[in-house]
């Protein structure tokens, strides 16, 4: 090296360090090379724009269970199908990502294929509860795209997937835009009064997850769906309500003020004068599993409605047909017609049940929904019957199963009966499925005899655990239908028969008497006593009319005078 290259070299170092320390001078630093945040580079990554983005073999966007949002997916593997959904993400070459989702139900797997290195997985054996799923992966030095998945198990039942992320550098495709504030709700409508309630509804709202209810300027409820009941209202009195949507990003204004009044005090037997303002329910089995088999006609006078159990689903979703077994006795369809009529005759409505223990029906989406309402309408026209009975105990989607019972509503009008027979764990609280169902169709609905058995211990009202076989699991959760929107009279008290009726949860016809009596009047209580009576309660229930006969009659003998003589 000479000498002259020394000097320039030596002259160049001196400058910078000149440089640096003028920069400190003014409290200023030399910034390293900018590096973009990490970000979620999957796309509908909470499932909130349907199926959107994926690719799905089976599966749905659902609204209930949800991790976060307002959806989730759910999918079930069927025959040699594992219900698999798959989206294409950009990547950057040789960044390492972090893949997660929350999952819940059956067998659930998450894995990353076509990395360009080694391609991952990591799956959950199942959980009531949603659980998180992580593993990482690296794209290869030329991989600008991954395949993430997720799958369920081959003859396993359905899995739910929500809040997915490939957490890592931008390849490219971005991430999902942050929501903005949403646009305030528009159909704001008051319907279903009743002496100290409102149903309010309005339209759904893009981008929103959840709706703020306000009652003359107050907010009163948060709900995730387009609907609500405000409960608490003074008898004939007019109130005004708003709604807004809101998500991360905030809330919208107001709706436009819409108006409604409560009605003028008792209001009697609520929807389907036809049915008594106390009523027994029973189920007629058509079916032999032991009990006494009945003819309709044999049906003890003391039931003011009769179900019959049950009608069959068809191959197509949501639809609904009735085959009478021979076993039940009838030579031919026209004499189990003429024996509806006979009991229509006599003041008794008889409608068809759909479900049961071991039917199903699945009512997913809106050409399903139809298809229940068509078809149950059919049966009413050709059979005779008075309405329908929702005993759905696999399952119950409130959007679809809503809008069916509305459609089928429109077209029987104003006389159909319409009962429920949820499980007790389906009513333990107004978010469940079934509960926001009733709540959805109070204006229409005659009485949920909820199933006060083959459940063990549950919730009551007060927030204390209660067991099968007493006066107080009768009365708590019963109280919670009753404080928790539903009119007293669209409230029944369902009960086995006999012993031989359910495999647990079979109470003496006293202990109902004593419910019933504590529900109304304020005695017969046991530890639990209601903070008011409810007057207007409907009634009881029992499975079945069939076992009910077996044991000679008792438990319709006891409890239907009881009924009927409530105030």
């Amino acid at each position: 090296m000479d000498r002259q290259q020394s000097i320039s070299r030596r002259r160049v170092a001196v400058s910078a360090v000149l440089t640096a320390a003028a920069l400190v001078a003014v409290g200023m630093t030399a910034a390293p090379n900018a590096q973009a945040a990490d970000l979620n580079v999957a796309k509908n990554a909470g499932f909130e724009s349907g199926l959107a983005n994926w690719t799905c073999t089976a599966g749905t966007s659902v609204s209930t269970p949800v991790h976060g949002g307002t959806a989730a997916l759910k999918a079930t593997p069927a025959g040699q199908d594992n219900a698999r959904c798959s989206q294409t993400v950009a990547v950057k070459p040789g960044a390492t990502y972090t893949l997660s989702a929350w999952t819940q139900g059956s067998y659930a797997y998450l894995g990353a294929s076509g990395t360009g290195t080694t391609d991952v997985s990591t799956w959950s054996p199942g959980s009531t509860e949603w659980k998180q799923l992580t593993t990482t992966f690296k794209a290869g030095p030329s991989t600008k795209s991954v395949t993430v998945y997720t799958h369920g198990w081959y003859g396993q039942s359905a899995y739910y997937v929500d809040d997915l992320s490939v957490f890592g550098p931008d390849g490219g495709g971005g991430t999902d835009p942050e929501p903005g504030i949403p646009t305030a709700p528009a159909g704001l409508t008051v319907s279903g009064p009743t002496a100290s309630s409102l149903n309010l509804s309005w339209s759904a709202v893009t981008g929103a997850s959840s709706y703020h209810v306000y009652r003359g300027g107050t907010k009163v409820q948060t709900v995730t769906g387009t609907s609500a009941t405000v409960t608490g209202l003074s008898a004939n009195t007019s109130y005004d309500f708003q709604v807004s949507a809101a998500n991360a990003a905030g809330e919208s204004p107001k709706s436009a003020t819409v108006s409604g009044r409560t009605n003028p005090g008792d209001t009697g037997p609520g929807p389907n004068p036809n049915v008594p303002k106390h009523a027994l329910t029973g189920y007629w089995q058509n079916f032999n599993n032991g009990a006494t088999v009945q003819k309709l006609r044999d049906v003890q006078a003391q039931y003011d409605i009769i179900a019959v159990s049950f009608a069959d689903s068809t191959t197509t979703p949501g639809q609904i047909v009735f085959n009478l077994d021979p076993a039940v006795g009838y030579t031919n369809v026209a004499d189990f017609k003429a024996d509806i009529a006979a009991k229509k005759q006599a003041g008794k409505s008889v409608i068809i049940s759909v479900g049961g223990e071991k039917g199903n029906v699945t009512l997913n989406s809106d050409a399903s929904a139809t298809a229940f309402a068509n078809s149950a309408y059919q049966l009413m026209q050709e059979y005779g019957f008075n309405g329908v009975d929702i005993d759905l105990e696999h399952g119950v989607n409130s959007t679809y199963l809503t809008k069916a019972l509305r459609q089928l509503s429109a077209k029987a009008g104003a006389n159909m009966v319409l009962t429920m027979a949820p499980q007790t764990i389906d009513m333990q609280s107004t978010g469940t499925e079934y509960f926001k169902t009733a709540l959805a169709v109070k204006d229409i609905l005659t009485v949920v005899n909820m199933q006060y058995y083959n459940s063990g211990s549950m919730l009551g009202c007060d927030g204390k655990v209660y067991s099968q076989g007493s006066v107080d699991f009768l009365t708590a959760l019963a109280c919670i239908q009753l404080e928790g929107g539903l009119d007293p009279s669209q409230v029944g008290i369902g009960v086995p028969a006999s012993t031989r009726g359910a495999g647990s949860g079979y109470v003496s016809p006293a202990i109902v008497n004593n419910a019933l009596d504590c529900l109304t009047k304020g005695n017969g209580c046991g530890n639990f006593k209601p903070t008011k009576t409810y007057p207007a309660l409907r009634g009881a229930m029992t499975w079945s009319t069939n076992w009910d006969a077996t044991a000679g009659n008792a438990w319709s003998n006891a409890v239907g005078p009881h009924v009927h003589g409530l105030p």
